[in-house]
């Protein structure tokens, strides 16, 4: 029988992941993937979210991304909404961040912390990585065009003439969209933010702050106008970057460089920090908005990454919803090629869960923008994104709208969007809307199961190559697992409804499995405030029953003022 293979446009990090852990867990798979540049080469979006990390560690290559010292993302530092205070946002509080030698192992805190990498040193070590579990990587390889019969995908043409022909194909060309063009596929574009970007790199800034052994955080910097990044993405090198919308810049008349450096000059902290640099004069420019391919997978194909869509840079997203993808759809073909008997199913359940994500990230992003009061020359903007999302509400509508999408990824433990949890979700609803975001959990003591009209389903859950079936709740459209930590707050719902009595029950639970009680009960009540936002539990006062107040959201652990002057500043 000859051999199943699968050809992937695009070596970067969606086609070196999805051909990395086809290798991995189907070696007899061909795999060939064509990439158009020769590698290294830089590409912007440097900036990566915790959840890359299990990714990394799964295809074998988290020692060679630790190796190349890239620096240790602790969080980001805003200036944002409507003051000029700055506020961090951070997966763990720095002041927690233990000094620990470099190359480290994939454990303790390395586990929920990030990059920012260096696209060029990152992207090679991906796309070598597949190569060495035997992928077939073809640089400097130009697709030209799609070949079709209907909705299956018959060959690839390059621009040297030959026809590359596969079992399955994956469009991992970014932006471009090649497969997608290829096949008609339509695009929407739901929101208002058409931005553009302009960015260079630089050596010898300075670091807004030095953590521990390689650690800092981004800098979001907001302008009247736009924002600015600024990301360590070596040890002396910066990606600096600009961010404002299309029609303010050509409103300007005035060129993009010209723009960028008036930028940089201007905001304070920005000017300080490259005072000393220097350019790279590597400038580039593109247009940075948000947009969805209508369906990402047909007969034998499947869009992956940035060819089936972008949402805003603002919440620092964009790989981690291509590493994402990728594994996603790689893990579809695997269980295809194993037979599945539910093919049209996980063909479905990966549009669905991409389109899913990256809808939440365009919402999340549209928020970002109306709340904040600095953008006073994109008034009419904030104005037009209102009207079109009715986001002229309070601090608890804006959060309860905020989940309207699901705040539940796929990976069922964590409820939020983009590392942001529900408390950082509240105190951001609270401080873009100026009034209080309350909890759930802390204004109620009675807390009643509500599975009333729920169907009993199943949901794919990805594990070490395999698509397995899980059971949940679904009822209009929301999910509630029944397995893992979800599983077992039902179950010490379905015993306990005093929250006295639940917060006992989760403390005994954590006491059993040798968590920390207090972070446990902590997450747990998130997890809570959750199913009671989404219907799942229905909340209310018994007189009779003391009433245990919950963290305002301003004691959020993972966001708060900003504390640099409590660290050590300067080059890491």
């Amino acid at each position: 029988m000859a051999k199943k293979r699968t050809a992937i446009i695009g070596g970067g990090p969606a086609g070196a992941t999805a051909g990395g852990l086809l290798k991995k867990y189907m070696p007899d798979m061909e795999v060939v993937i064509l990439e158009r540049e020769k590698f290294p080469r830089d590409h912007v979006g440097e900036s990566l979210l915790p959840t890359v990390n299990p990714v990394l560690q799964e295809l074998e290559c988290w020692d060679n991304v630790e190796e190349a010292d890239f620096p240790i993302k602790i969080g980001a530092t805003y200036k944002w909404g409507n003051s000029e205070d700055l506020w961090d946002f951070e997966f763990i509080p720095a002041q927690m961040f233990r000094d620990e030698p470099r190359p480290a192992k994939f454990e303790g805190q390395r586990a929920i912390t990030a990059f920012q990498v260096d696209r060029a040193k990152y992207d090679d070590i991906l796309l070598r990585n597949a190569e060495k579990f035997g992928c077939e990587v073809r640089e400097e390889t130009r697709v030209v065009e799609i070949l079709k019969e209907g909705d299956k995908v018959t060959g690839i043409k390059l621009d040297s003439g030959e026809v590359v022909t596969a079992d399955y194909y994956l469009d991992c060309s970014g932006h471009i969209g090649t497969l997608r063009r290829g096949m008609d596929i339509p695009t929407e574009e739901p929101s208002q933010l058409k931005n553009v970007a302009f960015w260079d790199y630089w050596t010898n800034t300075e670091w807004a702050v030095s953590i521990g052994v390689g650690g800092t955080r981004v800098q979001v910097m907001s302008l009247g106008y736009g924002w600015i990044w600024f990301i360590p993405i070596a040890p002396d090198r910066t990606s600096i970057g600009l961010v404002m919308h299309a029609d303010y810049y050509k409103k300007t008349g005035k060129k993009p460089e010209e723009l960028y450096l008036e930028a940089i000059k201007s905001e304070p902290r920005i000017a300080e920090l490259t005072q000393n640099a220097k350019r790279e004069n590597s400038f580039q420019t593109t247009k940075d908005w948000s947009f969805m391919a209508e369906r990402l997978h047909g007969e034998n194909w499947f869009l992956v990454g940035e060819s089936a869509g972008f949402a805003d840079p603002i919440l620092a997203a964009g790989l981690t919803l291509t590493h994402a993808g990728a594994r996603h759809a790689a893990y579809v073909i695997l269980e295809l090629e194993r037979g599945s008997e539910k093919g049209d199913w996980l063909k479905e359940h990966y549009t669905k869960t991409q389109r899913s994500r990256m809808s939440q990230h365009i919402q999340f992003a549209d928020f970002w923008y109306h709340g904040n009061g600095q953008f006073t020359d994109l008034q009419e903007v904030s104005s037009k994104i209102a009207k079109d999302q009715g986001l002229e509400m309070t601090a608890d509508e804006a959060f309860r709208w905020l989940g309207t999408g699901g705040f539940l990824n796929d990976t069922y433990t964590f409820a939020g969007v983009a590392e942001f949890n529900i408390g950082s979700m509240k105190l951001i609803s609270q401080m873009f809307c100026g009034d209080d975001a309350t909890w759930e959990v802390g204004k109620n003591n009675w807390f009643k199961l509500n599975l009333v009209g729920a169907e009993e389903r199943t949901v794919a859950v990805l594990d070490e190559g395999r698509i397995f079936e899980e059971p949940c709740y679904l009822r209009d459209g929301k999910i509630l697992p029944k397995f893992a930590v979800f599983g077992q707050l039902i179950d010490i719902l379905k015993k306990k409804r005093n929250i006295a009595s639940i917060r006992i029950a989760i403390g005994e639970l954590a006491q059993k499995e040798g968590i920390p009680i207090d972070a446990q009960v902590d997450y747990m009540l998130e997890l809570l405030e959750f199913m009671v936002l989404e219907g799942w539990v229905d909340a209310s006062v018994r007189k009779n029953l003391p009433i245990i107040p919950y963290r305002t959201a301003e004691e959020s652990p993972t966001l708060h003022p900003n504390r640099d002057a409590e660290m050590t500043s300067g080059r890491g």
